[in-house]
């Protein structure tokens, strides 16, 4: 078993584990067999819920989850080894995260490796998370399900082998697979942050010295109009308004706006739904809609032509924390010293990546007057 079956081993068994399932009683023996195997590993690490009463209240009483529907996404059908029931899906970029998605395609898990992004999103911003997606059903926010944590000590932890934390969060690209069985035309998607912002991997010589996979991760653009009503434009900017003031108040910066685009399909087209009414359902919505028609489901453009998904992600990166301080220092001393560049996207204030980020969200907006 290689180190990524070893990883999604053991998130598989903290959320399978601690919902009452697959529990067994164990001698003394098989505990201290148990310990000397979790101390020497170095990929299969123990890991433990954190708030396991908050993220199950936000699941089962806001996302409308049941926990046995949750707990069913991380086993197979046919009773098959525990790793089987996630799937590795590549990096997550520069951060050196690993990325694994569910069989079923419904949830997505995503470590956190760097101490000053776990550690803002456990001391930090849980709290205000938590009550803001309870009382803030159209939030944007990515909703995550779970927080993993390592627990106990381990050869792993100390060399940092394996991932400390992971997060548990929704897909809205849900409804992909099924899609293009049906012979749908494929869904485009978009990760957009502000581009105006210095970018080593891009600015500096032209971005000949980095390869193109590299100038690859970095933020999309999108070369088009999301077409809305007026009615659809102000409810885009006000849960954008709302979560990005949260994510400044908390010195959050760096997130993303993940932007899906579909074809309606054809026997949709034929009767689109009144711009007024602002969304569509596709066939396949993602498994934890709020109760009204949403981002998170699909919105219908005012042109009948497409479905929009969006979700803001990626809201780990906190300017108080030590490794935000250093870099900012670092890109101080740069534009002293060698060039006069201006922030990145990690270095900025974020009132002032807020305004940005929010500028670049109406840039992509069109709106049709009825």
């Amino acid at each position: 078993m290689g180190r990524k079956e070893k990883i999604a081993r053991s998130i598989v068994r903290a959320i399978v584990q601690t919902n009452g399932t697959n529990r067994q009683r164990s001698t003394l023996l098989a505990r201290i067999l148990a310990f000397f195997s979790a101390f020497f590993s170095l990929y299969q690490l123990l890991l433990r819920k954190i708030r396991p009463a908050d993220f199950g209240n936000l699941r089962r009483n806001h996302w409308g989850v049941t926990d046995d529907d949750y707990v069913e996404s991380f086993q197979t059908d046919d009773g098959g080894a525990e790793e089987q029931s996630l799937n590795a899906i590549g990096d997550m970029g520069f951060s050196g995260s690993t990325f694994y998605a569910t069989a079923n395609h419904k949830y997505l898990v995503k470590s956190v490796p760097r101490h000053s992004e776990h550690s803002f999103f456990h001391e930090d911003l849980l709290t205000p998370y938590v009550q803001h997606m309870a009382a803030q059903p159209r939030s944007l926010l990515v909703h995550v399900f779970d927080f993993l944590a390592v627990s106990g000590p381990s050869l792993g932890r100390v060399l940092r082998s394996a991932p400390s934390h992971h997060i548990v969060m929704d897909n809205i690209m849900y409804g992909r697979e099924e899609a293009k069985k049906q012979g749908e035309a494929d869904w485009e998607s978009w990760d957009l942050k502000p581009t105006s912002y210095f970018y080593p991997e891009r600015d500096i010589a032209g971005g000949a010295l980095t390869s193109e996979a590299t100038k690859d991760r970095l933020a999309d653009d999108f070369h088009d109009k999301i077409i809305l009503s007026r009615d659809q434009a102000e409810d885009f900017f006000a849960s954008l308004e709302v979560d990005s003031k949260l994510l400044s108040k908390y010195n959050a910066v760096d997130y993303s706006l993940f932007l899906v685009r579909m074809r309606t399909p054809q026997q949709a087209a034929a009767s689109v739904l009144p711009p007024a009414e602002s969304a569509a359902v596709t066939t396949n919505p993602p498994p934890a809609p709020p109760s009204q028609q949403s981002w998170r489901t699909g919105v219908s453009s005012a042109d009948g032509r497409y479905l929009f998904r969006a979700s803001i992600l990626d809201f780990f990166w906190a300017k108080h924390k030590a490794q935000p301080k250093v870099m900012t220092l670092l890109i101080k001393l740069w534009n002293t010293l060698i060039s006069k560049q201006g922030h990145m996207s990690i270095t900025t204030t974020p009132d002032e990546y807020r305004e940005r980020f929010l500028n670049m969200c109406r840039g992509i907006v069109e709106i049709r007057e009825e």
